[in-house]
């Protein structure tokens, strides 16, 4: 690993400035940035950390919705927000293992947005709202493809707003040797519809399936997508799995995710 200078402001506004400088780069949890950085992929001058910042932490209802600070750890939020949102509580208890749920942020996964990553379905299919320290960007505008977001230079997200659904449950397949998802499906039904969100499958990155939500909208049962078929031409295919198997997990984990959510 090369030589790197190390900041940890108490503010939000000192965050910002410290992102200004050349080379500087966020630090939130580490989980993914620090291997990087051992592999020498990743090269910041500066790590600006953001877990020192308590305006950035905790969880608690609010205008909107559940408010969930981004340099929240996930093992935080998996105990602090059962009560008012179990589905995404369950989302992540189920990250990694203990000591990635100690250290990785909701924050930082967010602004990695890696495609086999648990909480972008979780925000895509809550249609949560990303609150940086410029502005406030809905769910559907912040996911733009694989390992890319709407973020500018310097943008730091501060928070992430969940509103509450009637029910939601997220179902993952775990890849076993990485604990990201191979395929994992999060639906949330609201009161003006459902929404799903579909991770580790695309090529693309975290998406909805429309289909799906059509029909789950008129009729909120695994039967009501028993016709549908996911389109198996931006699925990623590897050697854990193809195209065409993830295109069935996507269909099959929908199915479960209706069930589980009752």
């Amino acid at each position: 690993m090369h030589n790197f200078d190390f900041v940890k402001p108490s503010t939000i506004a000192d965050a910002v400035k410290a992102m200004g400088g050349d080379g500087a780069q966020a630090l939130s949890g580490g989980q993914t940035l620090i291997p990087t950085m051992k592999q020498r992929l990743a090269a910041p001058t500066v790590l600006v950390s953001l877990t020192g910042i308590g305006e950035m932490k905790g969880v608690c209802m609010g205008d909107g919705g559940l408010h969930i600070g981004a340099a929240t750890p996930h093992a935080v939020v998996a105990h602090e927000a059962a009560a008012q949102y179990p589905a995404l509580a369950a989302l992540a208890g189920g990250i990694g293992d203990p000591a990635v749920r100690s250290r990785g942020t909701i924050g930082g996964s967010l602004a990695n947005n890696d495609p086999a990553a648990c909480y972008p379905a979780g925000v895509l299919g809550s249609g949560a709202t990303v609150v940086t320290n410029k502005r406030k960007i809905a769910a559907d505008d912040y996911f733009q493809g694989m390992f890319t977001t709407a973020l500018e230079e310097g943008e730091i997200i501060t928070s992430v707003v969940f509103p509450i659904p009637q029910k939601a449950a997220y179902v993952k397949f775990n890849q076993p040797a990485s604990r990201f998802a191979l395929t994992a499906v999060f639906v949330a039904k609201y009161a003006d519809g459902v929404r799903v969100a579909v991770t580790g499958a695309s090529a693309g990155g975290v998406f909805r399936w429309t289909d799906a939500e059509a029909a789950l909208s008129a009729n909120f049962s695994a039967s009501a997508i028993a016709g549908l078929t996911a389109d198996a031409g931006d699925m990623i295919g590897d050697l854990h799995g193809s195209q065409a198997y993830r295109a069935n997990l996507v269909k099959v984990l929908t199915g479960r995710a209706v069930t589980a959510a009752g």
